[in-house]
């Protein structure tokens, strides 16, 4: 019996150990905790590598875009670059072609009106319109917008090189001192300096077949003076009638806004 009983103390007792034994130690805990930290971290650095590897592909693409769009712009630039020099180079024929014009209206009406005196009437180019001054004692008399005989001769002869001449307008300026003028007929300077540029608009254009459609009237009266009216040779030079060429702009401005 006693010896029944120890038999069964000692196998329980080495069963225990057996199943002691058999457990999971803390260094192998430890181990498998480890185990399982490496292998999260695996996992989260192939997700971070993923990331990266898709970062680098938009950067890519992005660069390759961007570099597109540089080259596009690049082009367009270099296109416009081009297309300017060109319109400045067009610009710069156009308002050259124009001067020569210019220069050689003035040579021709000066050339033609070469009998008439300097102080009759003067021809020059001022901010690139061709001007024929005719003084009023060539023209008119005082007060007067009826045209004489010697001044309807020199609208003649400058009618003439007009009519020669293409793509130009003519603006007729007439021009006062500063003396008041009050008649029948005329209220004020005003007036006057408007009734004599219409009555030499209709001479160019009726008696001598200038084009109507390129000539305008235009009344100055005494505020345009040249001279002062402070003294009677500056009160006769700004009695005065003025015959503006100007150069048809229309090339120019079809160049710009066309």
């Amino acid at each position: 019996m006693k010896n029944t009983v120890f038999s069964i103390i000692s196998t329980t007792t080495l069963l225990g150990l057996a199943l002691t034994g058999c457990g999971p130690s803390d260094e192998l805990l430890s181990s498998r905790a480890r185990v399982d930290r490496l292998q999260q971290d695996s996992v989260n650095t192939h997700v971070l590598l993923n990331d990266c590897n898709m970062t680098g592909k938009n950067l890519r693409q992005e660069k390759a875009s961007v570099q597109t769009d540089l080259n596009v712009l690049t082009s367009e630039s270099k296109m416009t670059i081009a297309d300017q020099a060109k319109r400045l180079k067009t610009m710069q024929d156009i308002i050259q072609s124009q001067k020569d014009v210019m220069g050689r209206l003035k040579t021709s009406i000066a050339d033609a009106l070469l009998n008439y005196k300097t102080d009759e009437l003067n021809v020059y180019i001022k901010e690139g319109a061709v001007y024929v001054s005719l003084e009023e004692k060539l023209l008119f008399k005082s007060g007067s917008d009826v045209i004489d005989p010697k001044g309807k001769e020199a609208l003649k002869t400058l009618a003439a090189v007009l009519k020669s001449t293409k793509d130009i307008t003519v603006m007729i300026e007439g021009h006062t001192d500063n003396v008041p003028i009050k008649t029948g007929k005329f209220k004020d300077n005003w007036d006057l300096s408007t009734s004599r540029a219409t009555s030499i608009v209709r001479i160019l254009t009726t008696d001598f077949g200038f084009d109507s459609n390129r000539i305008t009237a235009s009344g100055k009266g005494q505020f345009h003076p040249v001279k002062s009216n402070e003294s009677a040779d500056g009160r006769s030079g700004n009695r005065r009638t003025e015959i503006i060429l100007t150069p048809d702009m229309k090339e120019l401005y079809n160049l710009f806004y066309l």
